[in-house]
């Protein structure tokens, strides 16, 4: 009988600490057994969340990891909560990288790979939940020592935040100068891996300045046309005008300068600004197919009353009687005029709207298609379908 009650009393334990936080107040690692002179799984970071798994036994927990192995580490090292006075012991030979760095504020990795799946389970069929891309940072607390498992690249156990990625595509910071002589050592007829390469080169160099694109893609439509896929290399050939374009980037006051004058024409009738009476709207577009309260913590719209058209979105203020443009649709009755010389219609194809106004634009590879001109508070957003103008959206800054 006592014995009973004693599994009792230690399942209820084990259940007692799942359903609690714990955390490690210093870097170590997750060792195969409880002593510090055993071989080990992977490395822990100051901050690192784990499970307990048993009760202190001469001085050691069993522990969680997130990606769920399962270890060993000192109950010196284990807290239920972090704070100033925690004396860190620095591991040298942790590859995690501290926060602090100008890429990341926390503990963190590097993806090494193109177009890398981030799974919602450590399973290669499991669920993706993002494509990351190299040179992106990732949060990692723990990693193992096999390359061929599975890292847990937000650090967190809850199932929404949590998302993996094998070891081996997680690292320090590839090296952009590196990445093209690798490239350009490469055999030309090694397709393969020229292509491998130089999708990696693109990549970096959208996540480290703009003055890296118009070589990443040098070496990336070298491969595109050994490849000849006529879809592809029309899509190079627009990114590498792109790249142009951003490599002469405007200074932010010669950009604010460009749009100060920016107004739309909608129906034949020029806003003048991005406000008008509530008034004027519904006398040049009727009633509103919708009416709907959205969310506005910031602030930044005129009023959380949105009317919605076919090819308008506006914010308003009916007591007030006030209107606030939105997001207007291009098509035959609706344009954006930025000056006289400067008139965007449904007419306007995405590679005549790069070439002439790639020097004002931002743009990113994670937002294909899509731009934006910085305004002072705000900025337009500007997106194109299937090559042509779709719509042009104000964005305030919250």
């Amino acid at each position: 009988m006592k014995k009973f009650y004693f599994v009792i009393a230690l399942l209820c334990s084990i259940l007692l600490h799942s359903q609690q936080r714990y955390f490690l107040n210093s870097d170590t690692r997750l060792y195969k057994s409880a002593s510090a002179s055993s071989d080990f799984w992977g490395y822990f970071k100051y901050g690192a969340e784990v499970r307990l798994l048993s009760e202190s036994q001469n001085g050691w927990y069993k522990v969680q990891a997130d990606n769920f192995n399962e270890g060993y580490v000192q109950e010196k090292y284990v807290a239920k909560s972090l704070n100033a006075k925690d004396v860190k012991i620095n591991d040298p030979e942790n590859p995690i990288l501290d926060g602090g760095d100008a890429y990341y504020g926390g503990n963190h990795l590097f993806v090494l790979a193109a177009g890398l799946k981030a799974r919602a389970l450590p399973d290669k069929n499991s669920k993706i939940k993002e494509i990351l891309f190299t040179g992106d940072p990732v949060a990692v607390d723990y990693v193992p020592v096999n390359q061929e498992d599975w890292v847990n690249l937000n650090g967190n156990f809850d199932e929404e935040y949590a998302q993996y990625s094998l070891r081996k595509f997680i690292g320090l910071r590839p090296n952009f100068d590196k990445l093209l002589k690798d490239f350009d050592k490469l055999d030309i007829n090694a397709v393969a891996d020229r292509k491998t390469i130089s999708e990696r080169i693109v990549e970096l160099a959208w996540n480290s300045d703009y003055s890296k694109l118009v070589p990443a893609y040098q070496r990336y439509y070298e491969v595109v046309k050994q490849i000849n896929d006529p879809k592809l290399i029309a899509e190079t050939e627009l990114n590498m005008a792109l790249a142009k374009g951003l490599e002469k980037h405007k200074l932010p006051e010669q950009i604010t300068a460009f749009v100060k004058k920016t107004e739309f024409s909608l129906k034949g009738t020029k806003t003048k600004s991005l406000y008008f009476s509530q008034t004027d709207l519904v006398k040049l577009f009727g009633k509103p197919t919708k009416k709907a309260n959205v969310g506005d913590e910031c602030g930044i719209y005129l009023s959380d009353l949105f009317y919605y058209y076919p090819d308008l979105e506006v914010s308003v203020d009916e007591k007030k009687n006030q209107a606030e443009i939105v997001k207007v649709f291009i098509n035959e009755n609706n344009k954006l005029i930025i000056n006289s010389n400067a008139v965007l219609d449904n007419s306007v194809s995405e590679k005549a709207f790069i070439e002439k106004y790639g020097t004002y634009i931002e743009a990113s590879l994670k937002t294909p298609h899509n731009y934006s001109i910085i305004m002072e508070d705000s900025q337009f957003r500007i997106v194109f379908k299937d090559g042509k103008l779709f719509s042009v959206e104000i964005f305030f800054y919250c």
